[in-house]
Formats: structure tokens, sequence, C-alpha cells
């Protein structure tokens, strides 16, 4: 399906985004017309209608997406979303972003990204339940343990995994632990999933200031999202000496320069009845906008909530030395030149946030062999993979001479290309 040719597209898009950013690697690379033209494109993409009978007895249909970027490297990898802005050009970003992460920490997997377009608030739990079951009966079709495995995005958890498995596995008369992964405990889930996407961000953050030659102690961060990574994040990274001093979500922004209280804002936030920090107070805490949050004079960034939020109108207020993409492209192309050309660092979403995804290819792993390791040996061999990411892109980009983001893209669609032409075109 063309992604590119025939259509014109939004230039704030992120599909846009994410095609300029290919397009700057394969030049880099010199990447031949043929294999380019190949990975502008997905090998499929889904659109399925979803009839609900809703609790009042009324039926609405919603829309709902299932996209493959690539398969060239394994069995297609990527989360489900439940938003009001998934389409299918996001949808198909989404996808060719999962194929970069996955080929930058050189896991056997290729990208996909599935998605319904609601507000998943704005529904029961069973209202939920009967969307998510018919869902995956409308994509049954091209998913599956060595197709493609879905997992959690905003506004799925590890509930809506658990209705995916067992409607997978009523229908094939058997229980499909490793159709999906970030499954509850009780269902084949790993251990350290949840916390994976957020210790990935942190792992890269003390990768990032070691080079920048700073010590945790001596770093003060801020954090944009206070949700699944960001508040795991903030947790970690205080666990681990570094100085969080800012922190924001939905409520707006919170500040102290000697710290926040955050295992304290953590339980305000479970105890909270809308899930947020709205009326939380601590002494030194000074309450302040979302956009002076991002503009606070810190030495580490990290936007954890949603795509474009550094933008031309902000970049030039930055003052942080280190950007680090806890979200899906938070930093615009435009925002992104201006942040490098005043000497700063952006580590890239497909390599700062797949932690995600490589505790999830730890959780196939385990679920395929029914063999389940501990918390311990997750996390250091998230680290190991993590790390070694990290010094491979930081290599590269000095080597070349070009920014973090290029440099993981340089390595994720030489390893993409690579397995592509390996295997050469069918029949």
């Amino acid at each position: 399906m063309p992604v590119a040719e025939g259509k014109v597209m939004d230039k704030n898009s992120l599909l846009e985004m994410v095609l300029e950013q290919l397009d700057a690697a394969a030049a880099s690379l010199k990447l031949d017309a043929s294999t380019h033209r190949v990975l502008r494109h997905v090998e499929q993409a889904l659109t399925v209608a979803i009839p609900v009978e809703m609790d009042d007895g009324h039926t609405e249909v919603y829309t709902g997406y299932r996209v493959h970027h690539s398969s060239a490297r394994g069995p297609c990898k990527g989360g489900i979303r439940y938003h009001p802005n998934v389409t299918l050009d996001s949808t198909i970003a989404m996808s060719m972003l999962m194929s970069w992460k996955c080929a930058v920490v050189n896991i056997p997997f290729g990208g996909a990204h599935g998605g319904i377009q609601l507000d998943p608030t704005k529904i029961s739990r069973e209202e939920n339940r009967r969307l998510t079951r018919r869902y995956t009966v409308g994509i049954l079709p091209v998913i599956g343990p060595r197709r493609d495995i879905p997992a959690p995005d905003i506004g799925t958890d590890s509930v809506t995994m658990g209705w995916i498995m067992d409607t997978v596995s009523m229908l094939e008369g058997r229980t499909v632990l490793d159709i999906v992964t970030g499954k509850a405990l009780d269902l084949g889930g790993s251990v350290g999933r949840s916390e994976a996407p957020g210790r990935g961000v942190m792992f890269n953050t003390q990768e990032i200031i070691s080079r920048l030659g700073k010590t945790p102690l001596a770093t003060t961060v801020a954090i944009q999202g206070f949700g699944k990574v960001g508040s795991v994040c903030a947790d970690l990274l205080r666990k681990v000496g570094f100085n969080v001093v800012g922190i924001s979500d939905l409520s707006g922004g919170y500040y102290n320069p000697k710290g926040l209280p955050i295992s304290e804002m953590i339980r305000f936030k479970e105890d909270s009845a809308h899930s947020n920090l709205e009326g939380f107070e601590a002494s030194g805490v000074n309450k302040l906008s979302n956009g002076d949050l991002l503009e606070l004079d810190v030495d580490v960034l990290i936007p954890a909530a949603i795509e474009q939020q550094i933008t031309t109108d902000n970049a030039e207020k930055i003052k942080a030395k280190a950007i680090i993409e806890a979200a899906n492209a938070p930093v615009t192309p435009a925002a992104e030149k201006i942040l490098i050309d005043k000497g700063k660092y952006v580590v890239p979403d497909i390599l700062a946030n797949c932690g995600g995804v490589v505790v999830s290819y730890f959780e196939w792993v385990q679920s395929i062999q029914s063999f389940f390791w501990d918390e311990d040996e997750v996390n250091q061999s998230l680290q190991r993979v993590m790390s070694a990411s990290f010094k491979s892109v930081w290599d590269v980009a000095k080597q070349e001479k070009t920014d973090l983001r290029n440099a993981a893209m340089m390595i994720a669609v030489d390893r993409v290309a690579k397995a592509l032409n390996q295997r050469g075109i069918f029949p």
C-alpha cells in the first residue's frame, strides 16, 4: 500500500515526519532506490468496522486498523491504541516507527501497529470488553504468534491484552499465550514489562549524561507526562540519584528546584479520582504550565506525553542540554534542527522509548518456552540491550558526523534493508 505517492499529506503529520526521517537515513546510507521505495510502503493495512452493542441496547460502529510495515526481520510487533486521534495515516506511521525500534535494538521483529478511533474513557468496561473482542476477531486474519504480536499502547493495558488472548484462545480451542505481550502475570506476562518503557528511558538518560561528563547527583531533570512511562521513569531516575525537579500532566506542571517528592506524587495520582495530579500540594512545590515546564533550566528534558510538543514555537526557549524522547515524535524535525544547531542532543524515540518492545520480546520468548525469568534477569537483559544499542548509535553519530536520530535511523534502516535484500522479492 503506498504511503507517500499519489496523495497529499499534512506537512505536520506524524506520517510525514516519519517519511522525512526515512528519506534522510536513506540518503546518508546511499540506499538504492528500489529498496528505499519498498521501505516507504507498508506490507498491508487492514481497516475493520467494529459494531458494538452498547449498555443501553443501541449499536455503535467504530473504525479500527491493523498495519504491517515490514516483516523482513521477523514477525511484526506493535501496540494497539484506543484514542480519538487514531487514523490510518497515524497507524501507518507508528508501524514504520516500530520497524526502526525493533531494528535499532536488534531484536528479530518487524513493525506493526493498530488502533481504534474512540475515547475509551467514554465507554463502560463491558462496552470496552465487547469492543476489544470484536476488534480481535476483525484483525484475526493478520495476527498470530509467528505473524504479528500486539501489545498495549495508549488507552489499552494488560486487561485489554487478556481479552485479546482469551478471544483467540476460545476461537482456536487452545490457550495461546504468545498471541500478545503486555499480559498480566497470571496470564503468562513477564515481570518487569509494565516498568520497561520507563526503565529504558532511564537507561538512555544514564548513557547520555555519562558521555556529557556529568553524574546523576549533579543532573537536574524535568519530565513532561506522568503516565505509565513518565511516572516510572521519574521514580527510577530519583532512585539512582537524579534530581527530578519538574513534572507535568494534564493538570499542569509542578516544580521544586530542590527535587520533587516523586513517591508521594505517584501515591496521590493512584488515589485520585481522575488519575492525575490535580490538587497536589507539598512544601516547596510550585505550580506552572506545561509550556513553562518544557522551558525549565534543567540538564535533561524528557517529553513523555504525546507527539509534537517541541516545535519551532518553543525550540529556541529549550534550555536542557539533552532531550530524551520518551513519547513518540515529541520533537518536530524543524524544532530538532534548531536544538541541534544550539549544541543540544536529542535521543530519538526509536532508541529512547523502546524498552517496552525489548521486554515484550523477552515475554514472547518466555511464553513460547513456558519458562519464565525472574525480574533481575529481565532488567539486566534490558540494560544490556539498551546500553549496547546506545553505544552503537553514539559511535555511528560520531563516525558519520551526524545527529543521534539520523545515526539510529541509519542503523535501523540498514538492518531492515539488508534483511529485505537477502530474502529477495517474492516470487
